[in-house]
């Protein structure tokens, strides 16, 4: 018979637990039977001395099982995608509507924004209606019915993370490879995927910023999603200037509808969606190769098919039924724009990311404190690109806010993430590694 005491002890003498004491402490935090102090310890044991790939194998399976597990019947592949957050990073919205129009089946169950980085969940929230908040069941019926639904976690998807997460939060051991890996994977796998490829960014903008940190997270994340049974792939992808040229909930949302609706076929945001959606149209069937679920993933935009799930999805979750055709109208807009110009002429040669993203926080669209209302319509616009001159005619970005006083509060914060140079600058690679 397990208990806490005894698996904190031999945890903190680096002893490797059972797969049964990592199941009983999984449990104990769902049901309360681990208390706060024990949990915290058991986080902090954990970055300290590690699990080992097969321990966070047994911690990602256990925390899966102490809640509720979808199971499917329909005739394609249940596949998902995943990223680890950045700044302008609105691929989901592309993707799902993507991979349903090429025959998959996408629950795709996702978070709000988080530091610096913008959420999902916040971003389809600036849409009208949109409803985040659906019953596993429901979730289910909307799947089957339109091939995709992008929502937010129920309270009986992986508890013990949930519980776990917010202990991590506050003894300053959300930085575990493991628990971040279990954290991650638990809630994916209990949605019951087949197939699933992980973006896992890297650079000024990511929380991962060196190379070696990214690669790492992304071998353990692959690694242990193919150890718990799902055939998993990962892209290490660059977040040393925003995905998008744009960031901020309704204003991301607006370049997601230039790539469906075929206004914006060369930008990153369009690139990285079909490679990633060809890595896991592979995994799952639908694809001989990631080269062909690229072609496959291209052919589903361009024909209009992915922007005609998109709509079906808004519509199934209470947003506009014509929000496709008139989406300019149905997107809020800030009330002030200003451009923001460097002090020089000048090539841009490096972006301090986070601080876009910790700029777009202060305008009101990120929060600084759980709670926080958010403006769905502030952020940044036309952000300059590493590589892209700029000068008195070229701003660095165009600042969306609710009142100038709160654009000029940011400027100054804005003009010195970017860093310019009077010579040609090569921009940074999208795609740095693949793993699996």
């Amino acid at each position: 018979m397990s208990d806490a005491r005894s698996i904190l002890l031999k945890l903190r003498g680096s002893e490797t637990l059972t797969e049964a004491e990592v199941y009983w402490f999984a449990e104990g935090l769902a049901t309360g039977e681990v208390s706060d102090a024990q949990a915290g310890a058991f986080a902090m044991a954990v970055c300290q001395q590690g699990l080992g790939e097969a321990g966070r194998v047994q911690l990602t399976t256990a925390m899966r099982e102490t809640g509720r597990k979808l199971k499917w019947r329909l005739d394609g592949p249940v596949l998902d995608k995943h990223s680890t957050g950045g700044v302008g990073d609105c691929v989901s919205l592309v993707l799902a509507p993507a991979l349903a129009a090429c025959g998959a089946f996408v629950p795709m169950i996702s978070g709000r924004g988080l530091g610096h980085t913008g959420g999902t969940l916040d971003k389809l929230e600036s849409i009208p209606g949109y409803n985040v908040d659906v019953d596993p069941d429901d979730l289910q019926e909307i799947v089957a019915d339109v091939g995709c639904a992008i929502v937010g976690a129920s309270a009986d998807i992986a508890p013990a993370d949930k519980r776990l997460y917010a202990v991590r939060d506050v003894t300053g051991t959300v930085a575990s490879l493991d628990l971040i890996t279990a954290s991650i994977l638990s809630k994916k796998l209990a949605a019951g995927l087949e197939a699933l490829v992980l973006d896992v960014k890297v650079g000024t903008g990511a929380f991962m910023g060196a190379a070696e940190d990214a690669l790492g997270l992304a071998q353990a994340l692959v690694k242990t999603a193919q150890g718990a049974g799902c055939m998993t792939s990962a892209l290490v992808t660059d977040m040393n200037q925003p995905l998008a040229n744009s960031a901020g909930n309704a204003l991301e949302v607006i370049k997601v509808m230039e790539v469906l609706t075929g206004a914006d076929a060369e930008s990153d945001l369009f690139w990285l969606s079909k490679a990633l959606g060809g890595e896991v149209l592979a995994l799952g069937g639908l694809a001989e190769d990631a080269a062909d679920g690229e072609m496959r993933i291209a052919r589903a935009i361009e024909s209009g098919a992915a922007a005609g799930v998109f709509a079906e999805m808004v519509a199934e979750l209470g947003g506009p039924m014509d929000f496709v055709d008139r989406w300019p109208d149905r997107l809020p807009a800030a009330r002030v724009m200003m451009d923001i110009h460097a002090g020089e002429a000048g090539v841009v040669s490096e972006i301090d990311t986070r601080a876009l993203g910790e700029v777009v926080v202060a305008l009101g669209g990120g929060r600084q404190a759980e709670g926080d209302r958010i403006d769905p319509a502030v952020g940044l616009s036309d952000i300059a690109r590493i590589g892209m001159a700029v000068d008195a005619a070229v701003p660095l970005a165009r600042i969306h806010c609710a009142t100038e006083e709160a654009g000029r509060a940011v400027a100054a914060k804005l003009r010195k993430a970017f860093r310019l140079s009077d010579r040609a600058v090569k921009p940074p690679p999208l795609i740095h590694e693949r793993v699996g």
